[in-house]
């Protein structure tokens, strides 16, 4: 899908949504400096071309009890169609799997898990992901600290 050309008031629109994304209209378009009937029609038309996929609550994991963290580097047993599809199946039934992503390398995916413990983490991946899902090889790393959170795609990197 090709990029979607956006303007300088159209990158502010978006700066700004992944700031605070619960902003009235009438808030954003003071912020981004045009009339509340603009600011609408450009944020619809953003909305309309998948520009903006979505709205979606932050939530603290810690407060759910869910306090451990780690990144899974799977390697599968098989790499046909079927396997794959069968990974990718498995992956998105478990809701520990905040994100997946296929990567180039020695290591066929990356998994971002979590999890409320150690022992919950050991019943994902002796339990799931060993057992069900035609893996060759894991390797984990448990997040110690968060030194930079996800705060929205940099988009003052277009070039």
């Amino acid at each position: 899908m090709p990029a979607v050309e956006l303007d300088r008031t159209d990158l502010l629109l978006l700066a700004e949504l992944q700031r605070q994304g619960r902003l009235t209209n009438a808030e954003l378009a003071e912020r981004v400096h045009l009339s509340a009937s603009a600011c609408l029609r450009r944020v619809q038309r953003l909305e309309r071309e998948g520009v903006i996929a979505g709205y979606r609550a932050e939530v603290d994991p810690e407060r759910l009890g869910l306090g451990l963290q780690a990144f899974v580097r799977v390697q599968l047993n098989r790499h046909d169609s079927a396997a794959i599809t069968a990974f990718s199946d498995f992956v998105n039934s478990w809701d520990e799997v905040v994100a997946c992503h296929a990567l180039t390398g020695d290591m066929d995916y990356l998994l971002q898990v979590v999890v409320h413990d150690l022992e919950h983490f050991s019943r994902f991946l002796l339990d799931r992901l060993l057992n069900q899902a035609g893996v060759a090889d894991v390797n984990s790393s448990f997040v110690l600290r968060t030194v930079k959170v996800f705060r929205g795609l940099p988009l003052s990197a277009r070039s």
